[in-house]
């Protein structure tokens, strides 16, 4: 399992994450403003907040997403 080691907010609610192998990727949070707890993330303030806990991510440790998944369903950054 990669694990987060960092997390940037970046502007259009896409996250600039970059995993244990060093590889960096952006998740487009866009498709999850509509559902259940993630509603609060269209709060910008909210949406920035977010944080690294237990080798992935969260928000105020109310919402958290798997690492599995964030890096399966994220794409790579192009540099």
């Amino acid at each position: 399992m990669k694990k987060i080691i960092s997390v940037k907010p970046l502007d259009d609610y896409n996250l600039l994450l970059i995993f244990s192998n060093n590889e960096k990727r952006i998740k487009d949070m866009k498709p999850y403003l509509n559902k259940g707890v993630f509603k609060k993330l269209k709060n910008k303030t909210f949406f920035n907040s977010v944080h690294i806990s237990f080798d992935t991510i969260s928000w105020n440790d109310e919402i958290d997403i798997c690492a599995d998944t964030l890096y399966q369903t994220s794409t790579p950054l192009n540099q």
